[in-house]
């Protein structure tokens, strides 16, 4: 699979999952595959939801020794990336929330979740933790389900190498708009060396009422192109990186064509951001209208 995703045109780093990809056992076979295909490892996602121990939650879980081994976990995992030279951990928790009401005590899951990121935060100074957010799925409702939530948490941790990772098709079923996170996670993190708490972005897309990971662009594009404008306004200097499931697909193949959608919408950012400037500073939806128009398709 790393030889076929180093394959791709355009890829210039591979993203591995904890376990499922890379362990303290394979850490440096990986890091010589990753050295002979001349890729860098982008972060590492330690399987926080896919293990049944965190079935009833990692960080948040009411038992104190399955919070314990999470965090424990994710520390191994920080010294797999120090191994491989990656500077990044992503956190999706995907299994920290709850399904029914009147039996989840909010306060103590919030707080075991924060003193969670910070002891791991805290232990690796030298790494970043990018929280990944989603409104729902594996669990009914999520902890980390959007922008604004997942930096009050951000917040309470309190430690500046904790962020953000914007997974675009977990923005669209939060009914967000991906620019406006954009401008929030950069507000947040004004103070910080980097400028903003956004770390991390995972691209693909949705039709939006699920998490359907599809190719990006074959269901959005004005979004994308607002997405990347803000990216590039904000000074965003981390990895654009395709978080796609293409279980019908030939999967490299779908990967290249989310890029080459990227790259193009790029090359409209590029050129029009002197216009869409005016265009926000205007607020005119029908030249805005017209500007894209053109942008996709030409003169018509």
């Amino acid at each position: 699979m790393l030889r076929m995703a180093a394959g791709i045109p355009h890829v210039e780093g591979i993203e591995l999952v904890g376990t499922w990809d890379v362990t303290p056992a394979n850490a440096h076979e990986m890091q010589r595959e990753l050295a002979d295909a001349g890729k860098a490892c982008v972060s590492i996602i330690p399987d926080l939801f896919g293990d049944p121990d965190f079935a009833r939650g990692s960080y948040s879980n009411a038992n104190p020794s399955v919070r314990r081994r999470a965090i424990d976990y994710t520390l191994q995992m920080a010294d797999v990336a120090r191994k491989l030279g990656c500077g990044l951990l992503n956190i999706w928790p995907g299994q920290d929330g709850f399904d029914y009401l009147l039996c989840t005590d909010y306060d103590a899951y919030r707080g075991w979740f924060a003193e969670a990121l910070h002891e791991i935060a805290s232990k690796s100074p030298d790494l970043r933790l990018a929280i990944e957010y989603k409104p729902k799925e594996p669990r009914c409702f999520s902890l980390a389900a959007r922008m604004s939530d997942t930096l009050l948490v951000c917040q309470e941790v309190g430690l500046p190498n904790v962020g953000v990772c914007i997974d675009t098709g977990h923005a669209y079923v939060a009914g967000e708009s991906v620019g406006e996170s954009i401008a929030l996670a950069s507000r947040a993190g004004r103070d910080l060396p980097g400028g903003s708490r956004l770390f991390h972005m995972h691209f693909n897309d949705n039709h939006g009422t699920w998490d359907d990971d599809q190719i990006v662009g074959t269901v959005h594009s004005t979004t994308y192109i607002e997405t990347l404008y803000w990216l590039k306004r904000t000074g965003y200097a981390g990895w654009l990186s395709m978080d796609q499931y293409p279980y019908r697909e030939d999967a490299a193949a779908a990967i290249g064509e989310s890029i080459a959608w990227l790259r193009r919408f790029e090359q409209i950012v590029d050129s029009e951001s002197a216009q869409i400037d005016s265009l926000i500073k205007t607020g005119d939806p029908i030249a805005t209208s017209r500007l894209l128009r053109r942008a996709l398709l030409g003169s018509v």
